[in-house]
């Protein structure tokens, strides 16, 4: 039985700890971290209300009337409301504590069932609790991290003029023409119709024709753009490609800025001060987290960050790259030679081995990047940009847009892209087309890098893989689900 909470003026604990406002009398609410007993007829509870990483330690003694009836039973995960004055600690590891003078329990957790305790937890095993994972330190703190960087991603473009686009989630295209998405149908399946060649009559679906969750933003993005200037969408997007790697994810965030009147110079530019933006307003407002990840996750983390706010990023041409890789003294899984895909492996041996820092790739071959990217005066490449960090990889993959229609319309054809199905994109060519640039920022990568996480799975709240819907393995806690 869950209590009502009569009292709902609280305060954050994160306030409490950063103000040290001894003698003041304050409630906070929040979950059992730890609970010590003392033969001296005490206990010290450690309690987290998810405001920071570290707990208030609360003292509580058998004067509290229900200290022997509610307070010795407590255990780690139980909701409690506390009432008391904050007062200086005699502990070494804390500056003030919290001396009770109320403790009512909102919410017991049953230790015989509730899966996390007071002991380090594999990723792995937090991944079948993805419900309960967050009340970790390390997923609370990616949690407040994640929060953090979303408001500065829309700090960023609005302070600097850009305008912010919903786009649309259900498509009728597929962005980059690699046919890996999702299909939307209100189709019963076990009764689709059919035309009388047998083909799926997509007629008679919602929507009239075939339907599909977006890949990216990028594309209606453009539509505004060529309006309003500079513009940005920051929103999920969703890829059917069955990768089950730590990089990849069925469904996960873009930040995707599309700039009229603008080439790709400006579109690198705009890209590395977003990221050092990032890196610094994450130091100035999560250092206590990320110092955390430094500690215990990663311990260059910190190290890279300060290095991508203080140093240019690193700049070659994919062709440099390629001779880079050509020459280097170890041996990769895929081959390398000009006009094949870098893979994960390349990437990471050119910003970690060869420069130590995020590093920006230009003037891709045209065969490997979509029918959307302006072709270089040799028309071989494309103007095209990817920015790579260690750890991870590629986070940043942009272009200079191609606007010609005539050119458009070939590079189309010679991808096998249908142009009926973006004739209103080819038409954004014929109205007063211009020179306009963008790029897709991996938002949940980017949370990867600055994190040290290893698997993008673990800085998302709930992860969507191949055989997966976040919840792996079903806990039964008894007959009454």
């Amino acid at each position: 039985m869950v209590k009502m909470i009569t009292d709902i003026k609280r305060e954050r604990i994160v306030d409490i700890l950063r103000n040290k406002e001894i003698g003041r009398k304050v409630s906070i609410y929040g979950w059992v971290k730890t609970r010590r007993d003392s033969k001296g007829g005490f206990s010290f509870l450690e309690i987290n209300d998810g405001s920071c990483l570290r707990s208030l330690q609360v003292i509580a003694d058998k004067s509290l009337s229900n200290y022997e009836s509610e307070v010795l039973r407590l255990n780690v995960g139980s909701s409690v409301m506390v009432k008391g004055t904050i007062v200086a600690s005699p502990g070494k590891k804390q500056d003030i504590e919290l001396q009770a003078e109320e403790i009512s329990v909102i919410g017991w957790a049953d230790p015989a069932e509730y899966p996390l305790q007071k002991k380090r937890h594999s990723f792995e095993f937090l991944r079948t609790i993805p419900h309960l994972r967050v009340r970790t330190n390390t997923f609370g703190a990616v949690a407040r991290v994640r929060n953090a960087i979303s408001y500065a991603i829309h700090k960023f473009f609005q302070e600097n003029g850009f305008i912010y686009v919903h786009t649309p989630i259900i498509t009728g295209n597929d962005c980059e023409g690699a046919g890996e998405v999702f299909k939307v149908t209100t189709f019963d399946l076990s009764e689709i119709p059919k035309k009388e060649d047998g083909e799926i009559d997509f007629s008679e679906d919602f929507f009239g024709q075939k339907a599909y969750l977006t890949v990216s933003g990028q594309l209606e993005a453009e539509a505004y753009a060529l309006a309003l200037g500079d513009v940005y969408t920051f929103g999920p997007a969703f890829r059917a490609d069955n990768s089950n790697t730590p990089r990849h994810l069925a469904e996960f965030w873009m930040v995707e800025p599309e700039m009229a009147f603008s080439g790709l110079e400006r579109a690198i530019r705009v890209a590395e001060e977003l990221i050092k933006y990032l890196f610094l307003f994450a130091l100035e407002n999560c250092r206590e987290d990320i110092e955390f990840f430094n500690k215990f996750i990663e311990p260059a983390n910190l190290k890279q960050i300060q290095k991508g706010i203080e140093q240019d990023f690193a700049r070659i041409t994919y062709t440099e790259a390629i001779e880079m890789l050509s020459k280097a003294k170890r041996q990769f899984q895929y081959p390398v030679e000009w006009g094949c895909d870098l893979k994960t492996e390349h990437e990471r041996y050119i910003c970690e081995e060869v420069f130590d820092k995020p590093t920006i790739i230009t003037d891709y071959p045209k065969g490997i990047k979509p029918f959307y990217m302006k072709l270089n005066p040799e028309g071989e490449t494309v103007m095209a940009m990817d920015i790579l960090v260690p750890r991870v990889g590629e986070i940043v993959g942009g272009s200079q847009r191609e606007d010609d229609y005539d050119t458009l319309l070939m590079r189309m054809k010679e991808q096998g892209v249908d142009p009926q199905d973006y004739w209103w994109y080819l038409e954004l060519r014929k109205f007063g087309s211009a020179p306009h640039a963008g790029f897709g920022l991996g938002f949940d990568r980017f949370i990867q890098f600055i994190t040290g996480i290893s698997n993008i799975r673990d800085v998302i709240p709930f992860p969507r893989t191949p055989n997966s819907l976040g919840f792996l393995n079903r806990r039964v806690y008894g007959s009454d689900i």
